[in-house]
């Protein structure tokens, strides 16, 4: 049982407190996990009901044939398997580690709904495309004829790489723009490398510069190219640049020094990890080690803030969270994870301020009552009068949301239609906004989301450009009366 509850086998209500250090308990995870085999692999698939309904299927963003590659799992007959995995997925060992199948595919599994737990596809999924990669099965995707048109693409992000992938295998020539060194956005950078290791990225990265996707790392777009410039040279243009503007909390003392942006301190923790020198991690302002932290928020970049902050060696972590538990928007598992590491999490309390002179010293909370269910379903937070509280804090983390940057202002393209939120504005048949030819996709569409979405909207954006070029390369051309 010890092993199932480390590799995730049962349910998160059925988890037991684990009460070893933290860093025996992550060694052990790594080691269960790292022996994940083909008997176990069987032992799982062969669980599969293969009911009639496949609900795990029909909640997955990119319509996943997990009944299929679990059967083929069962029979031993891996490669196969990894054929019908990758063919609606463009990262299916990405989506293994870090997609939250407690709310997607696994938390809609018969056997799971059943009480008896539910198989652990994420699991398999890791394990059959892993060792697709060991037995060399992942090829790039090379065109059978080239078509001489090229598309841009503004992000190498999910979104963006998964459009890349999908354009270079009809024939496009394919240019990737992204403002960052390293390809990837946030599967790079916002994602720690102890859910998702750096290496799986880059390998994929590589697999699509084999495939002939050209890389344009650290161009920013408004900087060394405008939209209208990239219009001129590309058939068509895809905007996937992901939402990373941080939402802020407008409370006293929120100008203190040590209150950062979680992108900011996950960024950072990342560079670090790749081997990088960074100046805000040395100086201690973005590193958590031998501190008092406070996250504040409740979505799954609030949990990879608290569990890098507990590998960074941090004195105490915890988590202030305006709801309850259940209406947590992050992933159950994750939360599981991080109370077995050691976080603590104070439910419903909403920060009010902070103390301190130069530097926070404490973060000033209000106790909150869940009232009366909105439009949304969700209970409404109420603040219970005289309940105020402080906690210590030596660096506190804002992890409440991302929003768009201003694109039409960044992009020297005030024309783009923006929605009231900021995202842009598409037709979400094609994946076209306003302007002709430039077209959207991921979380710049549809808010912050998760990765298994933006592949979602990266392939059908592939779709729509490829459908609109080929329109453009059909239509009548007028000919000029003599």
């Amino acid at each position: 049982m010890a092993n199932q509850r480390m590799l995730g086998f049962v349910h998160t209500a059925q988890r037991m407190p684990d009460k070893r250090p933290a860093a025996e308990r992550r060694q052990d995870f790594a080691e269960i996990y790292a022996r994940f085999s083909d008997e176990r692999a069987n032992e799982q698939a062969n669980r599969c009901s293969q009911c009639g309904v496949p609900f795990c299927q029909v909640h997955c963003p990119v319509s996943n044939n997990i009944p299929d590659w679990l059967k083929l799992t069962s029979e031993g007959r891996l490669e196969e398997a990894y054929e019908v995995s990758q063919a609606t997925n463009n990262f299916p060992e990405i989506c293994g580690r870090i997609c939250p199948q407690d709310r997607l595919c696994e938390g809609n599994c018969v056997i799971e709904q059943s009480t008896h737990g539910a198989v652990t596809i994420g699991s398999v999924e890791k394990y059959i495309n892993d060792t697709a990669w060991d037995q060399g099965w992942v090829k790039p995707r090379t065109p059978s004829r080239e078509l001489g048109l090229s598309v841009g693409i503004i992000g190498a992000g999910p979104a963006g790489l998964a459009a890349a992938e999908e354009l270079r295998a009809k024939g496009y020539e394919v240019h990737v723009y992204d403002r960052y060194d390293r390809m990837g956005g946030l599967l790079v950078y916002g994602i720690p490398g102890f859910k998702l290791e750096k290496s799986v990225v880059e390998r994929r990265v590589q697999l699509l510069a084999d495939a002939g996707v050209i890389y344009h790392p650290n161009f920013e777009v408004g900087r060394d190219a405008s939209l209208p410039e990239l219009r001129r040279k590309h058939v068509a243009v895809l905007v996937a640049t992901g939402v990373y503007k941080a939402r802020d909390i407008k409370a006293p003392g929120s100008g203190l020094g040590n209150i950062v942006a979680a992108l900011d301190y996950l960024t950072t923790s990342n560079k670090v990890s790749l081997g990088d020198t960074v100046e805000a991690y040395e100086n201690g302002s973005l590193n958590a080690a031998g501190k008092h932290v406070v996250v504040l928020g409740g979505g799954d970049t609030a949990m990879d803030c608290v569990r890098t902050a507990i590998r960074q060696g941090a004195t105490s972590v915890k988590c202030l969270y305006r709801r309850d538990r259940k209406n947590m928007p992050g992933s159950q598992r994750e939360v599981a994870h991080a109370e077995e590491e050691g976080v603590e999490f104070i439910w419903q309390a909403a920060p009010e301020g902070f103390t301190g002179d130069s530097v926070v010293t404490g973060v000033r909370a209000v106790r909150i009552h869940l009232g009366v269910a909105d439009a949304t379903g969700r209970q409404t937070p109420q603040v219970i009068e005289g309940s105020e509280f402080t906690v210590q804090a030596d660096l506190v983390i804002k992890a409440l949301g991302f929003e768009p940057e201003d694109l039409p202002n960044a992009f020297d393209e005030p024309d783009l239609k923006v929605t009231r939120w900021g995202t842009l504005l598409v037709d979400h048949r094609t994946k076209m906004t306003n302007m002709d030819g430039v077209f959207a996709a991921g979380d710049i569409v549809r808010g912050a989301s998760l990765v298994v979405w933006a592949i979602r909207d990266g392939r059908d954006a592939a779709e729509g450009i490829h459908a609109y070029a080929k329109a453009k390369a059909e239509a009548p051309v007028a000919v000029a009366a003599e």
